[in-house]
């Protein structure tokens, strides 16, 4: 089969991935499942382990086939499985868990201790075939399409963990904001509109970003390149600030706002990653509000989701392209230009 692979770390999106040829994956384990993909979405993270910002974190063996955000059919199934037969559509969460280990036990899968994450430490699925697990794959509903559900499955889900912590937070007139409306930002927007009766604020510094946020339901949308958001939260907020901000793009300068805009005991959620925290002690003593990190969501948070995108709440803004395509998508999400997001097809 064709599958694009890794075979060194890189600065050159241009040259990133190489399509060779592999070997089919054979089912080694009794509750293992072999997915034929229809569809694997391109995240920003993909051009981190390129760039190999994730060798410290996790361990890597190259060369290994990328991608992470997969759906397609089912094509195979060991022995036990009883979740999925072949045939079956299915969304992949990106972790395969053990079931087994204190945090499983606990329901906190993401935190598994012997976990296997598809296109960072085992192969992925910008490939014609993805072996995954059983407890990794979701039904799908009759009618929703694989391919278009696919950036779901690490997209959708973070954007939605992060969300939902905020939600638990927002009372009905609270004021949120959403910094970053591209991959990730259109799809928690979404899901806050869906699930809190909270003031939605949308920052952003493209112009068709922010047309999005209004189209998606944002009550406010701010240009950051033209306008000033702390005084714009001001403003809104008669100088108490945001209760909760999700911030989408996680670079220095929007981290920093967060003294500026979160109200007292209000939080500010990290899901884009890159940048770095620099605020002073004092700043999170005097205004008592947390940092708060988003590592994807727990497999039955993406179950919640597929409910959402099936009563057609969520939605995804989507590109197609071949697997051939993909170092050219590696080079456009680079120079942020691409809306929504891309999903790569196998032949």
């Amino acid at each position: 089969m064709q599958a694009a692979r890794l075979h060194e770390y890189t600065d050159d999106m241009s040259e990133a991935l190489r399509i060779d040829d592999v070997d089919r994956p054979a089912l080694e384990r009794s509750d293992q499942v072999l997915v034929e993909v229809e569809g694997a979405g391109w995240c920003q993270t993909d051009n981190h382990i390129i760039e190999g910002m994730w060798t410290d974190y996790a361990p890597q063996d190259l060369p290994m086939t990328l991608g992470h955000e997969n759906a397609g059919i089912v094509a195979e199934t060991s022995e036990e499985v009883t979740l999925v037969e072949e045939g079956d559509p299915v969304i992949c969460h990106p972790v395969q868990t053990c079931g087994i280990c204190r945090p499983c036990r606990l329901g906190e899968d993401m935190y598994c201790e012997n976990s296997a994450f598809n296109g960072l430490t085992t192969d992925g699925g910008f490939a014609e075939y993805l072996q995954t697990n059983e407890r990794a794959v979701i039904p799908l509903p009759d009618g929703v399409d694989p391919t278009e559900i696919a950036p779901h499955a690490d997209a959708g889900i973070t954007a939605y963990h992060a969300v939902k912590k905020a939600v638990d937070e927002l009372n009905p007139g609270d004021t949120c904001v959403v910094i970053g409306v591209g991959g990730l930002g259109h799809i928690g927007l979404q899901c806050l509109e869906a699930m809190s009766a909270a003031d939605v604020v949308a920052a952003d510094i493209k112009g068709e970003a922010l047309e999005l946020a209004e189209e998606l339901g944002a009550r406010h949308t701010v240009n950051s390149a033209e306008e000033d958001l702390p005084d714009v939260i001001a403003d809104l907020t008669d100088d108490e600030g945001a209760q909760q901000v999700v911030d989408f793009v996680g670079a220095d300068e929007t981290t920093a706002l967060a003294p500026e805009i979160v109200a007292a005991g209000g939080d500010h959620h990290i899901v884009g990653y890159g940048g770095h925290v620099h605020e002073p002690s004092q700043a999170l003593v005097n205004g008592e509000f947390s940092f708060r990190g988003t590592l994807v969501g727990k497999y039955a948070e993406l179950q919640e989701l597929v409910a959402l995108v099936d009563r057609g709440d969520v939605e995804l803004r989507t590109e197609r392209h071949d697997l051939g395509e993909i170092n050219t998508v590696a080079e456009r999400l680079e120079h942020n230009e691409i809306e929504g997001r891309a999903v790569i097809q196998p032949p």
